[in-house]
């Protein structure tokens, strides 16, 4: 059986080799003028120095990590390769995030260049060039759980082997998640901070087009959405999408366990091997996606609903071939949750595609409340976010529950047995919903490098139906961004959900390694899930429990508040830069003179090195602390807290800061005064409040939910040994 292992590492092959030519194919591309070529140098040489700095930072917290992982295992609190994991989680994580930046910042141009001849051709240039990063994201994870299961598989003694293994393997996924916060965290502070101030000075004081060369912070903006858009978010993908296969892994082999070894195996092969059949199937998707000349918003939306549809329903069918191959137990109930989790991201899109198009009633709405002031415009916004969270939920709610019933064989009495099969389903669901990664990341990839085309027609000077068409790749952009930030949302909440189990066999075996002379320790391992939460008195009745939760709510919103007020800090500096430029540069205005745009590029690396720190350190040390204060209850209900209020808040502020984007697209398209406006001006006021809604506090709570429970469950020996000794 163990050979099916290399079936993954040949997906992940696959998938590298695929995105390395898709590269290759993306630089043959002419990138234009000998002007287009200067302006996108400079965003490429701005992108690469703050990832640079960046990475700096991360280091330095990457090793003390490690050398605490260190110190842990020599105590016999972790697993001896826990450290190590850890490290290569979070460099195959940055990875990632490099590779797709890269691809990005020489895409731009040539997607621009190559608008130049027809809507179809700027498609395809971007598209595949973001097809790259979904390429590498699903590639690298792959490669990274393979690899893993193969070391380990070779070290790990045979006593509880596939336990530990999978527990083991969730140590990278925290490496994942700490590199995806600092990337989120500062790439968000970076791009937003440089929006806004563009956007506050150019457009509302000196009524100056969208990034128009004479705007100062023009370049600082067009970087920020490579550093923030493009390598935050293929990191926070990755480790989405690496999480939910490990933890799935972890739960088949404790569903699994009391069987034989060889069902235990292929439970844990299951996830992987639907997420290699997914490279293959997205791959057929991202063939698939082509448009016509003069194509309207419905019509490029549905080029790209074309592509991710048919892999959807292609990873379906080929769900149940491979658990039919497998003879795993209840093959049928398992693939029907992996069908659920499938058709759960579909309603997410969707409903995210609903709420933030300006192609629908709920945005026009938002730009229409225009006419009263930029006041109306964000209470709109507000009111719609708040309200959009309900599909999601509902989704989200009813996925868990028939996940959970079709992995059981549709038995509803809460037993040991059923509880672990059921949370084996629910695992399984994420992984089925994030299955088409490929493509579906590669419709998010693609939104960023349109919207730098469309600023690098704009700088160049090209010809109005240009700016024209990478405007509407541009807006398409906008929504395919938010639909992917609500499909990562949704995954997240499945996943943390199954990282909720698998901390507690995480707890299970440290009660083992840690207790194993104290007999209170070696009884609530060999329990059974539903006897473990009743010896730990895990409830709702339990005030540590509920303590917990409370935690856990309030991190959703002190993270998000550190975040929202750290790119106010760093805007109101950009802004100061940009009106002290436009009053002392003489000729500035006129296009006479250039502006000093290094100096704005500064101003956004410097505030994001700075401000990234303390809520990412604060995700790791508080379910650090609750460990150490409330034991398991108050973990558990940090946990749970945090993953409920999470979700929502997430929802609400991508949801609200996508209506409120799409809201400014749709009044520049000469709806209610057109640019240059009052109305369009009040929509550039929501747009900025938008903007750390849905680039900076909004995407980073699913990594901040699916983090503290990484860390919590790499530091449950730690607990256990706190409580117990």
């Amino acid at each position: 059986m163990n050979w099916i292992i290399y079936l993954v590492l040949a997906a992940s092959v696959l998938a590298l080799s695929f995105a390395f030519y898709f590269y290759k194919s993306m630089m043959k591309a002419d990138e234009g003028t000998d002007l287009m070529k200067k302006i996108a140098s400079h965003v490429r040489r701005g992108a690469m120095a703050y990832l640079k700095q960046q990475y700096k930072v991360v280091i330095i917290v990457f090793v003390v990590l490690a050398a605490i992982f260190g110190v842990m295992s020599v105590f016999g609190l972790q697993n001896e390769w826990v450290w190590f994991a850890f490290l290569t989680g979070g460099f195959f994580s940055g990875l990632a995030g490099f590779f797709g930046m890269k691809t990005a910042t020489y895409a731009s141009a040539r997607t621009a260049n190559a608008a130049r001849n027809s809507l179809n051709s700027g498609l395809q240039v971007a598209f595949r060039s973001g097809a790259v990063m979904g390429l590498v994201v699903v590639g690298l994870a792959l490669l990274d759980v393979s690899l893993w299961f193969i070391v380990l598989d070779h070290f790990i003694p045979e006593a509880n082997h596939l336990v530990i293994i999978t527990t083991t393997m969730l140590t990278f996924g925290m490496g994942a998640s700490t590199q995806a916060l600092f990337a989120r965290v500062g790439g968000g502070i970076y791009t937003k901070a440089a929006d806004v101030g563009a956007d506050l000075v150019g457009k509302t004081e000196y009524n100056i087009p969208e990034d128009d060369p004479r705007n100062p912070a023009t370049i600082a903006d067009n970087v920020g959405d490579n550093v923030g858009d493009v390598a935050g978010m293929g990191a926070d993908l990755y480790e989405s999408y690496a999480g939910s296969i490990l933890a799935t892994a972890a739960l088949g082999a404790a569903a699994f366990g009391a069987g034989c070894y060889e069902m235990q195996l292929k439970a844990v092969f299951a996830p992987m091997l639907i997420a290699a059949a997914g490279v293959l199937l997205s791959l057929i998707g991202i063939f698939m996606v082509r448009t016509k000349e003069g194509a309207g918003m419905k019509e490029l939306l549905g080029a790209l609903s074309r592509g991710t549809n048919t892999a959807a329903v292609l990873i379906a069918v080929a769900t149940f071939a491979i658990l039919w191959a497998l003879k795993i137990e209840n093959w049928v109930g398992i693939s029907f949750s992996v069908v659920v989790g499938l058709l759960a991201g579909v309603i997410i899109g969707k409903s995210t595609e609903y709420y933030t198009s300006q192609s629908y009633k709920p945005t026009q709405k938002v730009a229409e409340s225009s006419k009263t002031g930029p006041a109306t415009v964000i209470i709109s916004g507000l009111g719609l976010g708040m309200l959009s969270t309900a599909i999601p939920v509902v989704t989200v709610g009813v996925a868990i529950v028939l996940a959970y019933l079709c992995a059981n064989g549709f038995h509803i009495e809460f037993n040991a047995a059923n509880l672990s099969m059921g949370l084996y389903g629910i695992g399984i669901a994420a992984v089925g919903m994030l299955s088409t990664l490929g493509i579906t990341l590669a419709t998010d990839a693609y939104g960023p490098i349109a919207d730098n085309a469309g600023g690098n027609a704009e700088m160049s000077g090209l010809d109005p139906e240009v700016r024209k068409r990478t405007d509407a790749l541009d807006a398409l952009g906008n929504t395919t961004a938010a639909t992917g930030k609500g499909f990562a949302i949704g995954s997240a909440a499945l996943t943390a959900l199954a990282l909720l189990a698998s901390y507690v066999e995480e707890i299970k075996i440290a009660l083992i390694r840690v207790g194993e002379n104290l007999p209170n320790g070696v009884e609530a391992a060999k329990a059974t899930l539903v006897d473990f939460m009743n010896a730990y008195n895990v409830n709702l009745m339990n005030p540590i429990v509920l303590v917990g939760v409370f935690i856990g709510a309030m991190m959703a919103f002190v993270f998000c508040g550190m975040t929202m007020n750290a790119v106010g800090r760093a805007a109101q500096k950009m802004v100061e830069e940009v009106r002290r430029q436009f009053s002392t540069i003489a000729g500035i205005l006129e296009g006479k003179a250039e502006p000093d745009y290094e100096r704005c590029v500064g101003i956004s690396t410097k505030g994001a090195q700075h401000e990234m720190l303390v809520p990412s350190i604060l995700a790791i040390v508080v379910p650090i602390a609750t460990g150490l204060i409330l034991g398991v209850p108050g973990v558990l209900g940090l946990l749970i807290g945090g993953l409920a209020t999470g979700f929502v808040l997430a929802v609400f502020m991508a949801n609200s800061g996508g209506a409120w984007d799409n809201a400014k697209k749709y009044v520049e398209e000469g709806n209610f005064g057109g640019k240059g406006s009052d109305n369009h001006k009040a929509t550039v006021v929501g747009d900025t409040v938008g903007d750390p809604f849905k680039d900076t506090s909004g995407p980073s709570l699913n990594i901040l939910i699916k983090l503290m429970s990484m860390v919590s469950i790499v530091m449950a020996g730690l607990t256990v040994a706190h409580h117990l000794l």
